[in-house]
């Protein structure tokens, strides 16, 4: 990363602002930047693995750096240890060793001179007995109700809180005050720590402090990337195979520019880190018209919601640019002592689950009474399904390039009721349509329910019909996609579990027209 020189204060607070959701305490910001360089804290509790998601406060930094920003890394290992039910004193240590190891290890990768940040680690100041006394006085002023709130979105909420997750938010706040920074910066989910540090710390005789936040990028779920949801994030020491399995999974649906991780990660990651002339590559073949060049982000987003860029297309073309980044880590934990830390801090522990069968799912018969296009997706369809209920369900279905309005008007189908509600494009969806579904080429068939079924009438598993349906699948626990990697239709196409068929009470078969051994999706 190269460093800009004589920027102006104008300039420099531009750069320090660009890309970020929200600012407080603008005014003081450009007031300090007109007299000296602005002293910043990021901090991170030392608790999960770092993931690729750790790139976007990477790349603020390094637009902090380029202002001339003086530059704190807190791993935040005493914070760690207060967040419920996290990790004992025995892994935080080498979990902080970890985390320094790979934050380093990414801004070196971007290019950012790491001698022009400083690394600190929280217990080597917060143990002490000057910020001690200050955790007693802040306390002292601290409403129960205040703390609790302040920390709602990022401590674990349970019933019957402990005091540590209490705590959490004043030592934030303190550590503004003792690593002498004029801002911290963080994510959006941290505003309410901001808040509570901007009301509380004046009241201890220490100045307010301004506070920059980053927008939540979503993880390839579409949901928060998350150390804790496998599914949902891409580790840094993961194989481009890996990288490229999981972004193959990702939520990207054509034209959809709304909690999309994957234009997200372009947006906060790679276009910022971008040379001054370097333009973004979406790499295409010849026959589909070649690679695409973008110079802004904008410029990228406006093709996607046009549909002139492919999910397929910029899922290739960010896996280009992921590897870039990661090669650099990858390489650096090669380093035997490394592989070694990484074990330590975090062993492989084997999770004894119970079975998951498909009783669990509840699949029923329904109709489709009313059906429409969706007012903001032309690939959608919005249904309304009877399926035995006092009114019927709203449901959204990617099903347009396939099936005709006619052709789904009153038509029975099967659906998945028990997912949970999601919103596709600003419309909840309360179930899923299912069908057979093949991607090459891509074809796709709505199953078929057996004669004389009625909306409503739930259809059960061979050898699994004793089980009751859960009222939620748990999207965390991935019930759906685990079971769904055995739900196929058999050579004569009829669908099935472990080859276990899908019935009704009376034992009829539901088929696919033509798909057969395919996945039900």
């Amino acid at each position: 990363m190269e460093g800009k020189v004589n920027l102006s204060a104008e300039e420099k607070y531009s750069l320090i602002t660009r890309d970020l959701q929200e600012v407080l305490g603008e005014n003081k910001i450009k007031t300090i930047l007109s007299q000296r360089d602005l002293k910043i804290y990021w901090g991170t509790a030392t608790t999960g693995k770092p993931h690729l998601a750790y790139f976007v406060p990477m790349s603020k930094i390094a637009d902090f750096l380029r202002a001339g920003a003086e530059v704190t890394v807190l791993f935040a290992d005493l914070h760690a240890y207060l967040d419920n039910m996290k990790a004992p004193w025995e892994l935080l240590a080498l979990r902080v060793q970890y985390y320094e190891h790979c934050i380093k290890a990414m801004l070196k990768s971007i290019g950012v001179p790491l001698e022009k940040l400083h690394f600190e680690k929280g217990t080597n100041y917060q143990l002490s007995r000057e910020y001690t006394l200050d955790v007693y006085r802040l306390s002292s002023i601290i409403t129960e109700h205040d703390a609790k709130k302040a920390g709602a979105e990022v401590v674990k909420q349970v019933d019957h809180p402990l005091v540590s997750g209490l705590l959490y938010p004043g030592l934030q706040a303190l550590d503004e005050e003792y690593l002498k920074v004029d801002a911290q910066f963080g994510g959006i989910d941290q505003r309410k720590i901001f808040t509570f540090a901007e009301k509380y710390l004046p009241q201890l005789g220490y100045q307010k402090r301004a506070h920059l936040m980053n927008p939540m990028v979503p993880g390839l779920t579409g949901a928060k990337m998350s150390s804790s949801e496998e599914e949902s994030k891409i580790d840094l020491l993961d194989s481009p195979g890996s990288v490229k399995q999981k972004l193959k999974k990702a939520f990207c649906e054509p034209g959809n520019i709304e909690n999309n991780g994957i234009l997200s990660f372009a947006k906060h990651v790679v276009f910022p880190l971008l040379q001054n002339d370097e333009k973004f590559v979406v790499p295409r073949k010849e026959a589909n018209g070649g690679d695409i060049l973008f110079e802004s982000y904008k410029q990228l987003e406006e093709a996607f919601a046009v549909q002139t860029v492919h999910p397929g297309d910029l899922k290739s073309s960010l896996e280009m640019y992921i590897n870039k980044l990661l090669e650099p880590i990858r390489k650096t934990f090669e380093n035997p002592e490394l592989k070694k830390l990484a074990e330590k801090a975090y062993p492989v522990q084997k999770k004894v689950e119970d079975e998951l069968k498909p009783s669990c799912l509840d699949v029923r018969i329904g109709k489709i009474v009313e059906i429409s296009k969706h007012p903001d997706a032309d690939s959608l369809y919005v249904s309304k399904i009877d399926l035995g209920e006092e009114a019927p369900r709203t449901v959204v279905s990617g099903l347009v390039k396939f099936y005709s309005i006619e052709q789904l008007q009153n038509c029975m189908v099967v659906v998945l009721c028990n997912l949970k509600a999601t919103k596709m494009r600003g419309i909840e969806s309360a179930g899923m349509v299912l069908c057979a579904s093949t991607d090459e080429p891509k074809q796709v068939e709505i199953l078929i329910p057996p004669e004389n079924c009625i909306p409503g009438e739930k259809l059960l598993f061979e050898n699994h019909e004793n089980g009751t349906p859960d009222p939620v699948l748990n999207p965390k626990k991935k019930i759906w996609e685990k079971l769904q990697a055995d739900f196929k239709t058999n050579s004569d196409c009829i669908v099935q579990w472990k080859n276990c068929n899908l019935i009704t009470k009376s034992g009829g078969l539901v088929r696919s027209t033509s798909l057969a051994d395919t996945f039900i999706k």
